[in-house]
């Protein structure tokens, strides 16, 4: 028998167990990461975007050592795929600590998504909000979300930007938090409108303050608000254009707000429709900008994206007139540098551009869907890689502490770029971690409810889920109920309970506080001030200090002969 030789068969190997009793179930985690690898890294060498490009694995100059080096600049070597919505995905916006994700999408809804409970087989989003669905109406409307940014002193709040005059302020589990107050759109003078008038386009948080947001609106105006007092804006800066026919007023497009990170003056940036830019002082005053340039960009263009340095002294924006420039702000005239870019703001506004967090790069998607690093010296592209090929890049967006890009498109996808060397948690712990064993149990259709037993007629007989017999228990993403035979509860509020909140009724509502005053003690306590410092008698106080009285003529009676004569 030990001169017998067997045929050796890989398939009846791998059919046959490797050994006996109870095996210990093993992730191959390094097989995991390479299928996340991206097929294709190109990169830009020369002095303009249409240089020679080349795969950087097959770059025969560079010694092994150099080409690991120059993988490890950026990382954009692996890639997590994830589609939750169904339309072009216009924002993304990652909290400080990178554990949670928000997108939000032209078909209405924001999806929150936490990176610790995703696995490489179950990438999807926990919650699904609508930002604009109000309660109290049945008629509900929905609009897009132009932008979802977390709040960086404070990530509990996230301000959303949906296509409508009023900004809301959410937690970081989707709640609402905070809706801004609309303005009186027949008031002309927007210095007297507690609110914007009109669709809101941009917003950005406060660099240093967290009770502090500035959005951008149509009515040509950027208002301060603070979230404590959403009643009324803090602050509001009118843009007035000087384009013939404007009537000085136009539409502001994009705002940033930046502080230098070695300490200094905060900088509030904003761009308008009439190809102007100006720049305020960020803690104020903002009767007149400090900085303007009327002709920043091509008039009656849409400027889709500004971002601040963080050491403040560049500003680059991203116009509809097809260009990239950077601006000196301490020489705030002409541009330092300027790029020919494809833009994509006529069909989506939202485009962005943004710095690294060191500001070495700046990143900035493209209409064919790739991902353009450039210099912020001369806006030579480092590196431009494919995305979403044919399908344009909307916003981009380089995370701090994970040191990951996360880029949203057209096609309803979004990209979360890392690198297994560079990069921390996010996207690249995702990936570490096992494959989510699929259970027969967790397809609703192939499950029944045994909550009350099973009856002997029945048995034996296919079943469905409780949902799928019930499709019209439980409620919808606005918080209505799907079934109309059930009353809408209303959200608790401090008027809806039996005893108002006191400290509520005192901030909000005017004058509250002769609610519960007696009108006639209110007025008697103002006798003695009245008797020693009269307002309207005072004249006569020295010529007739003693009050005469008419008396009565003939033709008048007391008022004891008329109820004598009756």
């Amino acid at each position: 028998m030990s001169d017998l030789e067997v045929e050796e068969e890989p398939g009846l190997e791998a059919f046959l167990p490797t050994g006996f009793g109870k095996q210990q179930r093993k992730t191959n985690t390094a097989t995991q990461v390479e299928l996340a690898k991206r097929k294709v890294n190109e990169r830009i060498n020369g002095s303009s975007q249409t240089g020679n490009v080349h795969d950087r694995s097959s770059d025969s100059d560079e010694d092994d050592g150099g080409s690991s080096d120059d993988e490890d600049e950026f990382p954009t070597s692996h890639e997590l795929l994830i589609k939750t919505h169904e339309k072009a995905v216009t924002t993304a916006t990652l909290d400080p600590s990178g554990a949670r994700l928000i997108t939000g999408s032209n078909d209405c809804t924001l999806k929150l998504h936490d990176f610790s409970s995703m696995t490489p087989t179950t990438v999807r989003a926990f919650r699904s909000v609508d930002p604009t669905a109000q309660k109290g109406s049945a008629n509900v409307e929905t609009h897009p979300v132009y932008q979802a940014t977390y709040n960086p002193i404070s990530p509990s709040q996230v301000l959303v930007v949906a296509a409508m005059p009023q900004a809301k302020v959410f937690n970081r589990d989707g709640e609402q938090l905070v809706t801004f107050v609309k303005g009186d759109m027949y008031l002309r003078d927007m210095h007297n409108t507690k609110g914007h008038v009109s669709e809101v386009t941009s917003g950005a948080w406060h660099p240093t303050s967290s009770e502090l947001c500035v959005t951008a609106g149509t009515d040509s105006t950027l208002r301060i608000w603070d979230v404590n007092n959403p009643r009324s804006q803090k602050e509001v800066i009118v843009h007035k254009s000087k384009s013939a026919g404007s009537a000085g007023r136009t539409r502001m497009t994009a705002v940033s707000w930046g502080s230098p990170t070695q300490g200094g003056n905060n900088l509030l940036v904003g761009a308008a429709f009439d190809g102007s830019l100006a720049m305020w002082s960020g803690e104020g005053p903002y009767n007149r900008p400090t900085g303007e340039i009327r002709d920043a960009h091509v008039p009656s263009t849409w400027t889709s994206g500004v971002d601040i340095s963080s050491d403040g002294r560049l500003v680059v924006t991203r116009g509809g007139d097809d260009t990239i420039k950077t601006w000196d702000t301490r020489k705030f005239k002409s541009p330092v540098a300027t790029l020919s870019h494809a833009s994509t703001s006529s069909q989506y506004p939202t485009s962005n551009i943004r710095f690294s967090p060191n500001s070495a790069s700046i990143i900035t998607g493209s209409e064919t869907g790739h991902l353009h690093i450039l210099n912020p010296a001369t806006l030579k592209a480092e590196l431009i890689t494919p995305v979403t090929p044919g399908s344009p890049l909307i916003t981009a967006l380089w995370h701090s502490k994970l040191n990951q890009i996360i880029t949203s498109s057209a096609n309803a996808e979004v990209h979360v770029l890392y690198s297994p060397n560079i990069s921390t948690g996010g996207a690249k712990a995702v990936m570490l971690k096992a494959p989510k064993r699929r259970h027969i149990d967790d397809d609703p259709n192939l499950t029944m409810d045994l909550s009350h037993g099973v009856s002997g007629d029945t048995a034996g007989q296919p079943t469905t889920s409780f949902a799928a017999r019930h499709p019209t228990v439980g409620m919808t993403a606005s918080g209505r109920s799907r079934d109309p035979r059930r009353p809408h509860v209303p959200a608790s509020t401090p008027f809806a309970k039996t005893q108002p909140d006191e400290q509520h009724i005192k901030e909000s509502i005017p004058l509250s506080s002769m609610r519960d005053e007696d009108p006639r003690e209110a007025l008697l306590k103002y006798a003695d001030k009245a008797a020693k410092e009269p307002m309207f008698t005072n004249a006569w106080s020295k010529t007739q200090p003693k009050t005469i009285y008419a008396d009565l003529s003939d033709n008048e009676q007391e008022p004891d002969a008329k109820r004598a004569k009756r």
